[in-house]
């Protein structure tokens, strides 16, 4: 099987664990106390896998800057995802939430001149339409 589909699966399995658990996690305490809770845990746990694997240490000023920008990103979208589930469906904010891939494309062709294809506006264009179906 193909990498990228087996952690593209992983990465599907986990934050669906993800979204599930931090729903139930917001609605028991603050959704904001739950956010941190959950992203505290994960740098935990990811630390502890850099420690133990083969992975570099090694920082350069590019790396480490868009690393902190990422890390912004993730703690708007724990927050939005943590706080929208206690105030509306977890099926809507996680549909919507997993359109990230819209945002992506859009930046990927935009900033970091990737061409844009023909599938990339249908990809899009299909997803903005499930978002207004979803919706109803």
């Amino acid at each position: 099987m193909n990498p990228a589909i087996l952690f593209g699966l992983g990465t599907m399995l986990a934050w669906g664990f993800w979204i599930t658990f931090g729903d139930v996690a917001s609605n028991s305490i603050d959704p904001e106390t739950a956010a941190f809770v959950s992203y505290l845990t994960a740098t935990v746990a990811t630390g502890i896998y850099v420690v133990v694997s083969d992975a570099s240490l090694a920082i350069n000023h590019r790396g480490l800057l868009y690393s902190g920008i990422a890390g912004i990103a993730a703690a708007i979208g724990v927050l939005s995802t943590f706080v929208g589930v206690t105030v509306g469906s977890t099926a809507i904010v996680s549909t919507i939430g997993g359109m990230y891939f819209v945002t992506a494309a859009a930046i990927s062709v935009v900033a970091l001149g990737e061409p844009l294809s023909a599938q990339k506006v249908a990809g899009i264009g299909l997803a903005l339409v499930a978002i207004v179906i979803i919706n109803q």
